[in-house]
């Protein structure tokens, strides 16, 4: 008896311990993972509250995680041109959503068929779609494509139309889409389902954390895009925000090196300014990464590794 009660207590002994151990661990893992994120928004922080400072105090005191004097004017100066930014924020938003919703469209119906061991010319048809990202026509004969064939000049299609289809993507959610067990489809087509119906009814909703971290990488290409809008557009009420604010950027930067051209004019806040349009850019993205977070590490991950 004292043998096992012996037993018994170093067990218990031995349990605690374990457990103690296994706290303290925990106890410095989440301290780690809360200091790792505390120092990814220490960024964030210094570029809202540098955008809500006097220029002269951040010339004076440096960066700062609390404005040494509070104003508003490099949201003043931004905003100066306030229709024009509401315009360009509508037009970012318009070409963010339908792009996004066109591109997981187009790649998910290419993708599909890919992955499905039936379809007769799917080698042939995944060489094509790896080859576009090795080699590509080039800068000039896409923009003749665009401007002298297709005739997208100075359209919302040309903000659209350019990111639409990414071999990469294409590929991502064929692996997604080849998880999905045969038997599925099989029984599908046994109840009279057809491919557009099975796409549609079966494979979308499976593959829906695929879909919505390829629609987060769309979202990010389609909002921060600017340069297609420097190659196809001139009229002002189809300037997307991004390319808005790099123009505003390069008329700043214009001033700060010719000051003669701009004796006698208000003082620009510089460095307020950029980070004031940093805010602005990044803001709503913030926002949509919150939610499709959830998905992110999902639908990179799943389908990756095969059984």
């Amino acid at each position: 008896m004292e043998t096992e009660a012996g037993s018994a207590i170093r067990t218990d002994r031995s349990v605690s311990e374990k457990t103690a151990a296994e706290r303290s661990f925990q106890i410095v893992l989440y301290g780690g993972l809360a200091l790792f994120a505390l120092l990814c928004v220490i960024p964030l922080i210094l570029v809202i509250s540098s955008s809500l400072t006097e220029e002269k105090n951040l010339a004076q005191y440096g960066y700062r995680l609390w404005p040494k004097e509070f104003s508003l004017s490099a949201y003043a100066y931004v905003f100066k041109n306030g229709e024009q930014l509401l315009t360009s924020y509508g037009v970012t938003a318009l070409v963010t959503a339908v792009g996004t919703l066109l591109g997981l469209l187009v790649c998910s119906l290419l993708a599909y068929p890919m992955s499905r061991k039936d379809f007769r010319f799917r080698n042939g048809l995944s060489f094509y779609v790896f080859f576009t990202m090795l080699f590509n026509g080039g800068l000039v004969p896409t923009y003749i494509v665009v401007t002298q064939f297709l005739h997208l000049k100075d359209t919302i299609w040309a903000l659209i139309l350019a990111h639409t289809v990414s071999a990469f993507y294409v590929l991502l959610l064929k692996t997604f889409f080849a998880t999905i067990p045969d038997s599925l489809v099989e029984s599908a087509k046994l109840e009279g389902a057809g491919e557009f119906r099975i796409f549609f009814g079966i494979a979308a909703p499976l593959a829906k954390p695929a879909l919505a971290t390829v629609g987060l990488f769309f979202t990010l290409i389609y909002w921060n895009d600017w340069f297609q809008a420097l190659l196809y557009i001139d009229d002002r009420d189809l300037l997307p925000l991004q390319y808005l604010l790099v123009m505003l950027m390069t008329s700043i930067e214009f001033m700060d090196l010719n000051p003669n051209a701009t004796s006698g004019m208000e003082m620009v806040p510089t460095e307020t300014v950029r980070m004031a349009m940093a805010v602005l850019a990044v803001g709503p993205m913030s926002l949509v990464y919150l939610y499709f977070q959830k998905f992110f590490v999902r639908g990179l991950t799943v389908g990756a590794v095969k059984s």
